[in-house]
């Protein structure tokens, strides 16, 4: 018998992810399953690829506590192609299975395998398009005579240095003028860096006016 783990997620938290769960646990019973774990996430989009859920799942796929993971479709597990396709590496290169309920697609056959590595192309395909569009682009805006690359940020220097020395927080200083934290902190370092050179340089003015004297 097999030991199979659940795993169910839903976006907001007035859906009941025990209806997905009831399901599985009918699908896992036909199919001679014995479910050891069961994992959700209520409330959490999926598109975010850290979920504690799902996190918690993998965790005990990489301790072999179970061989087989079901879920009611593929969105549950992934609204992103990429995540989608590195969560199924993972569990491939353990051993474990992926079944979808819905999609009645299962990984331990050969056209659960096909399936999955059909996503991966048309994934690999969308990535290289993407990134043939952003060239084409940029290509078109360097003829039509645009500057490419990130442009230099106008920030008033001197007026950053006044506030963080009067007491502005770091972080307030580098949200209102729209630098990072590590920028205020440059700018004034080099602030201060400036004035004590001109304070040690001497004041060759009025040595000069001396001597003529």
């Amino acid at each position: 018998m097999k030991k199979c783990a659940l795993y169910a997620r839903v976006s907001t938290t007035d859906q009941h992810v025990e209806t997905q769960l009831c399901d599985l646990r009918k699908f896992a019973e036909q199919r001679g399953y014995k479910i050891v774990c069961e994992y959700t996430d209520i409330g959490i989009s999926g598109t975010k690829a850290r979920r504690p859920g799902l996190d918690a799942m993998m965790k005990d796929a990489r301790k072999k506590k179970f061989s087989v993971v079901a879920v009611a479709a593929f969105d549950r597990m992934a609204r992103s192609t990429r995540h989608f396709l590195q969560v199924m590496d993972e569990l491939n290169d353990l051993g474990i299975e992926f079944i979808s309920r819905r999609e009645n697609i299962d990984t331990s056959g050969a056209m659960g395998r096909l399936f999955v590595t059909l996503i991966g192309c048309i994934a690999e395909l969308e990535a290289d398009l993407i990134k043939e569009r952003i060239r084409a682009g940029m290509r078109r805006r360097k003829l039509e005579g645009f500057a490419l690359g990130r442009q230099p940020l106008q920030v008033d220097h001197a007026a950053l240095v006044r506030d963080r020395l009067s007491g502005m927080s770091l972080t307030d200083t580098a949200r209102k003028y729209g630098v990072s934290r590590a920028s205020v902190v440059r700018f004034v370092r080099e602030s201060q860096k400036a004035f004590a050179e001109v304070e040690l340089k001497p004041d060759t003015t009025s040595i000069g006016v001396e001597c003529l004297a």
